[in-house]
């Protein structure tokens, strides 16, 4: 690690971060990063000079321990601590909220991005680089020009091309990651190892437009090797694989298997600076029913802790038919007892489901849901989070308004941890 001032800019390169992913309620970083100091701001980018993180300094900062996000994809996250109310934790499994800078979680009130002050931090990043390319380095280390060269090469408009060369890459854009993807702060490295999905359900706001298809071998590879040159220097600041789009589990398992190993090998995750290799996926009622036990005994070999988060929605058939899930209720009980029978069984692979949330669902849709809960839990379980999506009712603002105290009205119900479903894409 190694600073130095210049003009009223504190620059540290090469700063270290902790070594894995914790829950806590104040900024951690992770892996290697570098700094530059402003009056106003902190500024922290990844080993390509790539901006990361904006913190305000000072009163008008809204809290201390609250920061923005540029995500690979170019869009700014806001994480803030309390603005949604208290019970973070409880409601999210986090102690913070990603406050998202497009629609999306409609229940969370409070736009971040509306605040002048986080405005304003956003703004600052732009002129910062314009200070940046305007400054004369003098005598700093060759190590420290090296850095402000690379900042000044990832500029506002060339960070914004870099989201379409990603999305090129993998040929298509993730409109939404796992809800488990939150215990690595959504640092996944995307691969599509299958388009659409099973359903198209009616309620889905983030379903895809193509039917369900598995990609090549060679489409893969083509992917992890465009990708390994997409994330350069900062790959080894990357321990996560998402293997996408909506339902991979329904791809076969060979062609997972293939995906993942292929992937920790070129991607040398076994020597990342973070620890603990994760993989995501999502599945569908009808993709985990035909997943038999040598296929999940194959992914709980893999080198990572694999995640594979389910959706289920209801276990009311009312409810199913007004959604336009298109599966039946006692498929749903089939693959919620498979679900349980996995958590048991396999170490290394860890089954989680969402199911929906809203004010105009039939009378049977919550009281099924219990029932569900009844009936597979004789104890209390710390494994297989239970997701709730709401679902927005525009007419009935109310509900919308108290969705935090029925969450938890139905929360201390639930034998295993549940949270609410943040949407977040990539």
């Amino acid at each position: 690690m190694e600073t130095f001032a210049i003009d009223n800019l504190r620059i540290t390169v090469d700063k270290e971060g902790t070594n894995s992913y914790a829950k806590v309620s104040y900024p951690l970083r992770y892996g290697r990063f570098s700094e530059i100091v402003t009056p106003e701001h902190i500024f922290q980018f990844n080993l390509n000079g790539e901006l990361k993180f904006i913190k305000g300094r000072g009163k008008r900062w809204p809290h201390p321990s609250e920061w923005l996000k540029k995500t690979i994809a170019d869009d700014w996250v806001y994480y803030s601590t309390g603005g949604y109310a208290a019970g973070t934790y409880d409601c999210f499994g986090e102690y913070y909220v990603p406050c998202l800078s497009y629609p999306s979680n409609h229940f969370i009130s409070w736009d971040p991005f509306e605040e002048d002050v986080v405005r304003s931090a956003i703004e600052a990043w732009g002129d910062l680089h314009g200070k940046l390319t305007g400054l004369h380095p003098g005598s700093i280390s060759e190590r420290g020009r090296e850095f402000i060269a690379l900042v000044i090469l990832n500029s506002p408009a060339e960070l914004r091309k870099r989201s379409e060369t990603l999305h090129k890459i993998i040929g298509d854009g993730i409109s939404v990651l796992p809800p488990d993807t939150r215990h690595v702060d959504y640092e996944v490295i995307p691969i599509i190892i299958a388009d659409g999905c099973l359903y198209k359900c009616g309620f889905c706001r983030v379903k895809s437009h193509f039917n369900f298809g598995e990609r090549s071998r060679d489409n893969i590879e083509s992917q992890i090797t465009g990708l390994k040159y997409f994330f350069k220097r900062d790959l080894c600041n990357y321990n996560s694989v998402f293997l996408g789009q909506h339902d991979a589990l329904n791809a076969s398992v060979d062609l997972i298997e293939f995906a993942a190993k292929y992937a920790f090998d070129a991607f040398d995750l076994g020597n990342s600076n973070l620890k603990c290799p994760r993989l995501f996926l999502f599945g569908s009622v009808g993709s985990l029913l035909k997943s038999d036990h040598d296929a999940l005994k194959r992914m709980d070999r893999l080198p990572f802790k694999t995640y594979i988060n389910i959706g289920i929605e209801s276990a009311d058939q009312e409810t199913l038919d007004k959604l336009g899930k298109g599966v039946a209720e006692g498929a749903v009980q089939k693959a919620f007892a498979k679900i349980m029978d996995i958590n048991r069984r396999y170490e290394n692979v860890e089954i989680t489901s969402n199911f929906v949330f809203g004010s105009d669902l039939p009378d049977g849709h919550i009281e099924s849901f219990l029932r569900l809960m009844e009936k597979s839990f004789d104890h209390r379980l710390d494994k297989g989070s239970i997701y709730f999506s709401p679902l927005m009712n525009a007419k009935n603002s109310r509900w919308t308004k108290s969705i935090k105290r029925k969450f938890f009205d139905l929360k201390v119900k639930i034998p295993a941890p549940s949270f609410l479903y943040l949407i977040q894409r990539l």
